[in-house]
């Protein structure tokens, strides 16, 4: 089915299911529980682990298959947003033609990085690719201010010169991104007892593109194509040896992960049209980094586990305060509550970067193959069968025991 083998086939059909059941998913607690802080099913950060996740299918494309490390990946993540929120101001305010710009100038651009960066591996292919990202953040925050709007961005106005669509709203406002005219931002809500579920046009139509590329890079995992990036990463002097050339494979890699970013940009603007150079410093790039290594690289689930792991956390971790803190710990006596909290505080709220340094010390150090292997220990576990003793078997009949010399 659509190329796919039968398990993997199945496979799909999971993450499918349960890509379009996540409002339902991420609702576990009633509104009014304590632990409700722990709910995340609300459209923005619903949309962001959609983003997040095509940002790290992508990067995984080329780190996880080829092992060429790039640390400047977040400027095709710019690169997008700047090329959305631009179709919006002089085109449409669609998000599908904001979203194929988006994802041929991302492209572009990875073509003439990659074209360059390869020249060199290891480190050195790291470091140029840094450079690069680092000195488009700088022309974006400096030099192109008339393009990107400079350190506030670049955002609409009541005065764009819109082609296909009007400048104002008849009440004054500026138009909202739509699919032919669904706006990204409506939603339902379906109250449920204690339960509240908001199902978003924009997450929703994250997810059906979150879905497409996923399929996507499930065939390019089990085409030859994906069999000669794994190659370039197992040795890639045996392969120069063999009279294979391994550029063009790393290339077109690079610059497919590149427009995969750019579609993650896109839809960020798409979402919230609104671009900013610090979408392409070098601490987004590492963001995109850590989640893929979290996840697992090189497996096909592990980036969307790591994406929404972090996301997830940075999150919940970052809007626990203190009051919440005493209100779930009232029920101890006043003097231990304060202590309790005080003990706690350093971690959550502004503190909540220590919290998810420590989450990626442990996943680091004991599962080295991320979320995935400890997904894979468990399954082992509880699949094993303990092997029969023979001594203890009742129905194991031994025949006789020779003599010596038999």
């Amino acid at each position: 089915m659509l190329g796919l083998s039968r398990k993997d086939t199945s496979f799909l059909l999971i993450v499918i299911f349960l890509t379009l059941a996540t409002p339902l998913l991420l609702q576990p607690f009633p509104e009014d529980s304590a632990l409700a802080q722990f709910n995340a099913g609300y459209p923005d950060l619903m949309q962001r682990f959609a983003i997040f996740g095509i940002f790290a299918i992508g990067f995984n494309i080329l780190f996880g298959l080829t092992g060429y490390l790039s640390f400047g990946h977040a400027a095709f993540l710019g690169v997008g947003s700047y090329s959305a929120v631009w179709m919006f101001k002089l085109l449409t305010m669609n998000v599908i033609p904001a979203l194929i710009l988006a994802v041929i100038v991302s492209g572009l651009f990875a073509l003439l990085i990659g074209y360059v960066s390869l020249r060199r591996s290891g480190i050195y292919f790291s470091i140029l690719t840094l450079a690069f990202a680092q000195m488009m953040f700088a022309l974006a925050y400096s030099v192109l201010t008339p393009i990107t709007g400079g350190e506030t961005g670049l955002q609409l106005s009541l005065n764009d010169p819109r082609i296909l669509g009007v400048s104002q709203t008849p009440e004054g406002n500026i138009p909202v991104p739509h699919l032919f005219g669904l706006e990204m931002r409506d939603s339902v809500q379906w109250a449920v007892g204690g339960w509240e579920f908001t199902f978003n046009a924009g997450y929703y139509f994250c997810a059906v593109i979150a879905i497409l590329v996923f399929y996507l890079s499930m065939r390019i995992f089990r085409s030859p194509f994906g069999m000669m990036l794994r190659a370039v990463k197992t040795n890639q002097t045996r392969m120069n040896y063999t009279g294979l050339n391994p550029r063009p494979y790393t290339l077109a890699a690079f610059v497919i992960s590149g427009m995969y970013a750019g579609l993650a940009g896109g839809l960020m603007a798409a979402m919230d049209p609104l671009a900013g150079a610090e979408r392409m410093q070098w601490t987004a790039s590492g963001e995109v980094v850590l989640m893929t290594i979290l996840g697992g690289a090189g497996t096909l689930m592990g980036p969307v586990l790591g994406a929404g792991f972090i996301k997830y956390f940075e999150n919940i971790f970052s809007k626990i305060n203190d009051n919440v803190l005493h209100a779930w710990f009232a029920f101890l006596p006043d003097g231990l509550e304060d202590v309790v909290v005080a003990i706690i505080h350093p971690f959550v709220g502004k503190g909540w970067h220590l919290t998810l340094g420590i989450l990626f010390m442990l996943v680091v150090i004991f599962l080295p193959g991320g979320l995935v292997e400890g997904y894979r220990r468990l399954t082992r576990a509880f699949r094993r069968t303990p092997r029969p003793d023979p001594r203890r078997d009742p129905e194991h009949h031994p025949g006789p025991v020779p003599h010596v010399g038999e």
